[in-house]
C-alpha cells in the first residue's frame, strides 16, 4: 500500500512529475474540502480579518502539499490544525463576555451619527467621505448625507448605512 502511495503521490524529497503532482492537487482538494466541512462554512463566506488570515495560512500550507515542498500527510495534518484552531477559537468568541470575540473578530466603528461625520472615527479608520457616499449610492436609496441615522464600518470592511426614519428627516 505505501509502495502504491508513493507511486502515485511520490516522495517528499524526490522531484515530483506532472502527474504525482496533480495526483497531489486532487488528494489535497478532497481533503481539503473535507477539512472544511469538519471546520465551518464561514471561513470563506465572512471576510473578517480573523477568517481572511486563516483562509491565507491554509492555502499556503496546502500548497506545500501539492508541489511536495513538504509532506503530504504532516501538511494536511497542520491544515487539519488551523482549521480546528479557527474552529475553536470562534467557539470562544462567540461564549465569551469579556471583549475576547472582539479581539478576534473586531468590532464595527460608527462613521456617521444622525448626518454628522466623526471625523476621528473616519480617521483612524482611513475613510474617506467618498468611500461613504460611495457606500451611500450602492443603497440606492439617496445621496445624502444628511438623510443618514448611523453608519458603520463594519467587520468585514464593508459600509452599513441606516437611514433615518421618515419622520426624523422632515425635522
Amino acid at each position: 500500500m505505501q509502495d502504491v502511495f508513493n507511486t502515485v503521490f511520490g516522495i517528499h524529497d524526490q522531484t515530483l512529475t506532472w502527474w504525482q503532482m496533480s495526483a497531489r492537487a486532487i488528494g489535497v482538494f478532497f481533503a481539503a474540502l473535507l477539512i472544511i466541512r469538519i471546520g465551518s462554512h464561514r471561513i470563506f463566506g465572512k471576510n473578517t480579518a480573523f477568517d481572511i488570515i486563516l483562509g491565507i495560512i491554509y492555502g499556503s500550507v496546502l500548497s506545500r502539499a501539492i508541489t511536495g515542498n513538504a509532506p503530504f500527510w504532516p501538511t494536511l495534518a497542520a491544515a487539519l490544525t488551523l482549521v480546528l484552531l479557527h474552529k475553536a477559537l470562534a467557539v470562544l468568541a462567540y461564549h465569551t463576555n469579556f471583549g475576547f470575540g472582539n479581539f478576534i473578530k473586531g468590532r464595527p466603528q460608527l462613521l456617521v451619527k444622525n448626518g454628522k461625520l466623526q471625523e476621528e472615527a473616519l480617521r483612524a479608520n482611513s475613510v474617506t467621505k467618498n468611500d461613504l457616499l460611495e457606500a451611500l449610492r450602492s443603497t440606492g436609496a439617496v445621496k445624502d448625507l444628511d438623510l443618514i441615522d448611523e453608519a458603520y464600518l463594519e467587520r468585514s470592511g464593508n459600509i452599513s448605512i441606516i437611514l433615518k426614519k421618515s419622520d426624523d428627516k422632515e425635522k
